[in-house]
């Protein structure tokens, strides 16, 4: 099968498409032929040598995909040859196939494309189990959060997911088209941090009392901003690093509010804990996909041959949404 090599780690430069041996499905696993994967900013750090897939994993590129089931490992059950699905994955997804626990499965949605629907998994069981898990704190309707990062893919999702769960939303961005957007798809009050100071706007927008949760992609950077903007009893949950890993936390500012911070992950989880995630996100996500009332943001759809380049726009920002690679 062909699939996205990185020769070295580096510069999106050092990917490279190759022919490499075809992956066995597992007792408990089956071969997925891929019809599309989605560039995660996660995939950037592997690159870069910088997040090892978990031991076991596939060393290719990929923590997502759609496409058909190709063949059955022993022991599966409820699930054929020929059925469209997409995945949640360790690893993997730039490559014509992938193996994968049926934990990790979940049916396309009615009325999703399967190319498109190579833009869900990460995103849905990402923001379902750090944000509306009962584990996690759940987001409670009418309750208000705060999404960095607006338009990525997980931002994008974060977003809709919440305004349909009747939170109040509000978000960060870094540019006009990128506000007007967050707004378009369920943001109350979408800042552009290129020009505001987001705890004083989230401050001022709810009259001191703060936002209930926020999911922060930034890290270091904003943590003293993130707690100034927390409401008793808020929740600080950490998904990113991109502003930095080290940063000063006042305890006691954290101790008035008796607000907690959480640091989240999925990719290196227990299979179980994963496969618990993808049944609670499909049973509670899928419906409002399937109903129209949230979709998949879609950037642009490249190929595998066009995997350099899709890096290079994802780590531009420049993007609103999941950039996707066809196989």
């Amino acid at each position: 099968m062909r699939a996205v090599v990185i020769t070295e780690p580096g510069d999106p430069e050092v990917l490279e498409v190759q022919e490499v041996p075809d992956p066995e499905p597992d007792a408990g696993e089956v071969l997925v032929r891929v019809a599309a994967t989605a560039v995660n900013r996660a995939d950037l750090l592997q690159r870069q040598g910088n997040y090892p897939p978990p031991p076991g994993a596939s060393p290719y590129l990929g923590m997502e995909c759609s496409g058909t089931i190709a063949a059955l490992g022993d022991s599966v059950a409820g699930w054929n040859v020929g059925d469209e699905v997409c995945a949640l994955l360790a690893g993997g997804g730039y490559a014509e196939m992938v193996a994968v626990p049926i934990g990790q499965l979940m049916p396309i949605p009615r009325g999703t494309p399967l190319v498109d629907a190579a833009a869900l998994p990460e995103a849905t069981c990402t923001v379902w189990s750090m944000v509306f898990r009962a584990s996690a704190g759940r987001l409670q309707p009418g309750e208000a959060i705060l999404v960095h990062g607006g338009t990525s893919g997980i931002g994008t999702m974060a977003i809709q997911l919440a305004h349909q769960r009747g939170a109040r939303v509000f978000t960060t961005a870094g540019t006009p088209r990128k506000v007007a957007f967050c707004r378009d798809i369920g943001a109350e009050v979408a800042i552009n941090y290129r020009d505001e100071v987001f705890d004083e706007r989230v401050l001022a927008a709810t009259e001191g009392a703060g936002v209930d949760v926020i999911l922060d992609n930034m890290g270091a950077v904003y943590l003293p901003r993130n707690v100034r903007s927390l409401a008793v009893g808020g929740r600080l949950i950490v998904l990113g690093l991109q502003g930095g890993r080290t940063g000063e936390l006042d305890l006691g500012v954290l101790m008035a509010k008796r607000a907690t911070v959480q640091a989240a992950g999925l990719r290196g989880r227990p299979p179980l804990e994963k496969a618990a995630i993808v049944a609670e996100t499909v049973h509670a996500v899928w419906p409002l996909i399937e109903s129209g009332e949230v979709r998949p943001i879609i950037d642009r759809i490249l190929t595998l041959d066009d995997a350099v380049e899709a890096h290079r726009l994802v780590e531009s920002s420049e993007h609103i949404g999941k950039v996707l690679l066809r196989t």
